[in-house]
């Protein structure tokens, strides 16, 4: 006799005496434990298929031990994004044996208190890519909008961005001799900027005196 039986998510084809691999169960090592979602009993020519479950119809287990599996590496690349990130994973796992097939008249079993490994790796990875997207988000609304300051294009606001003078703060506390630096670093078509005024300017948006640097910057040409 054999079944087909879903177990922690995965259905196995079982006869008596098999020691199969599942997902992490919650049961302790020498514990017995059954499952009732039998989907398919074979005995001799007799084949009794449920729909989706046969009715009565039980796989007993022992659990022998908890172990890991192989490790599984798993490699993500971006192209021309320079992203490249490898980690390795080792699957939970139960060993069981398999003691009974009972085809009808078992009563039912005692659903699984906690879930399985699988699951939770699941939930983990979901949270975490909630507290990543909640982090950019929170970057995203810190950043200033630096064009605002005369003088400053998309090109050299992108490029103080990239070297972490992205507030207007900051900007306000920075030697315009080390804002030409990172201009010229950047592109050789930004070494023509004259940032002298641009910390004054920042100074004067970190503060909501937007009057103020609206008046001085009637006065500039270009941010000079």
């Amino acid at each position: 006799m054999y079944a087909i039986v879903e177990i922690a998510g995965q259905q196995f084809k079982v006869v008596k005496d098999q020691k199969v691999f599942v997902h992490r169960l919650a049961v302790e090592e020498g514990k017995k434990v059954s499952f009732d979602n039998v989907l398919l009993i074979g005995d001799d020519n007799k084949v009794t298929v449920g729909a989706p479950a046969i009715d009565g119809a039980q796989v007993g287990a022992k659990v022998l031990k908890h172990l890991k599996g192989d490790k599984v590496i798993v490699f993500k690349k971006k192209r021309r994004k320079g992203y490249r990130v490898k980690k390795g994973h080792r699957q939970n796992l139960t060993e069981i044996v398999i003691e009974s097939i009972v085809a009808s008249g078992a009563k039912p079993a005692k659903k699984e208190a906690a879930k399985t490994e699988t699951k939770k790796v699941i939930v983990k990875k979901e949270v975490a890519k909630k507290e990543v997207s909640k982090k950019e988000a929170t970057s995203k609304t810190k950043a200033d909008d630096l064009k605002k300051i005369e003088g400053v294009g998309p090109k050299a606001a992108e490029a103080m961005t990239n070297a972490g003078l992205d507030t207007f703060a900051k900007v306000a506390k920075a030697d315009p001799a080390k804002i030409k630096e990172i201009l010229t670093a950047a592109s050789s078509r930004l070494a023509h900027l004259e940032p002298g005024t641009w910390p004054q300017q920042a100074a004067l948006a970190a503060a909501g005196k937007w009057d103020e640097l609206k008046q001085l910057q009637d006065k500039l040409d270009g941010g000079k």
